[in-house]
């Protein structure tokens, strides 16, 4: 038995039985993989089965002082599941991890924009220049349906039902939802795909997917992330925004105009609604705003 083997065993795992997104699975295994550079520096005698607590207790002691508590806490979390993976595979019968606690993490309100932003950022994008459909109908898409961007660049043309205004999104854990397709969102894809898309040479196994690179390939997560921030940056605007900022406003709106919480969360695709309940927090500096603008005795 070694690191290596059970890691790779480890990684099947959370990609074929558990399900996890690539992300996801490529972070634990970063994880782990952390964790075997330890042992093996620090000449430690240890393999997967008789690995103890204090050795984890080691490396994440040093670890603290290299990397943020965010970061720290996943570390944690992903030396938990690789160890409870090795206790169900039969390799162990406890785990050296039981004991160890995460740091204990504030509740970090996500960015996000207001409308009159989100128009600002779509009206600086020049239509005339390479692309510009392209990127109009990225941010009208990550806005209008609240897509990861995971979801986007997967996105394909089949999975668009423009005669019903409907987007089919492949999500966390290949878990399928529908989600609305806005107005704006299906007016500047059409335009894309019917006037600019169709005149690339796309790759063969590129066909269906949406969003094109110039060279005819699925467009990359960080080019997304260009195409945002380049885009806000023409326009003035000083917050660090992502694609992951639409999302959050995309939700924020949505609860301050009245929708519930239910909804949203079926529309971001949350297995849990604890997680859209993040939103009521920023709904709530909303109603702070309204109180103090229209209070008379804050006048």
């Amino acid at each position: 038995m070694n690191w290596k083997s059970l890691t790779k065993d480890f990684e099947f795992y959370l990609r074929i039985e558990r399900g996890l997104s690539e992300n996801t699975v490529l972070s634990y295994c970063n994880d782990i993989n952390a964790l075997v550079h330890f042992v093996e520096n620090n000449k430690i005698k240890e393999n997967p089965k008789s690995c103890s607590r204090e050795t984890l207790q080691q490396f994440i002691y040093i670890q603290s002082d290299l990397i943020g508590a965010n970061s720290q806490a996943r570390r944690i979390s992903s030396i938990k599941s690789f160890f409870n993976f090795l206790i169900f595979e039969n390799y162990r019968d406890n785990s050296p991890a039981d004991l160890i606690e995460s740091p204990k993490l504030g509740r970090k309100l996500p960015e996000t924009l207001n409308p009159k932003e989100i128009e600002k950022i779509i009206d600086g994008i020049s239509l005339n220049q390479s692309h510009g459909h392209r990127n109009r109908a990225i941010i009208e898409t990550l806005y209008g349906s609240g897509l990861r961007v995971s979801e986007l660049v997967d996105l394909t043309i089949s999975n668009i039902f423009f005669k019903e205004n409907i987007i089919r999104v492949n999500g966390k854990g290949g878990k399928q939802r529908l989600v609305p397709l806005g107005s704006y969102s299906k007016k500047f894809i059409q335009i894309y795909t019917n006037e600019i898309r169709q005149l690339k040479k796309i790759k063969p196994k590129d066909k269906d997917i949406l969003f094109l690179n110039r060279n005819g390939r699925k467009i990359s997560r960080a080019m997304i992330f260009t195409i945002v921030r380049n885009a806000a940056k023409k326009v003035g605007i000083k917050k660090k925004i992502s694609p992951h900022t639409f999302r959050h406003s995309f939700a924020s709106h949505l609860l301050e105009n009245g929708a519930d919480l239910r909804s949203i969360q079926i529309l971001l695709g949350h297995e849990s609604i604890t997680t859209t309940e993040i939103y009521t927090h920023l709904d709530n500096e909303h109603l702070k705003k309204v109180m103090e603008n229209f209070h008379p005795r804050n006048k």
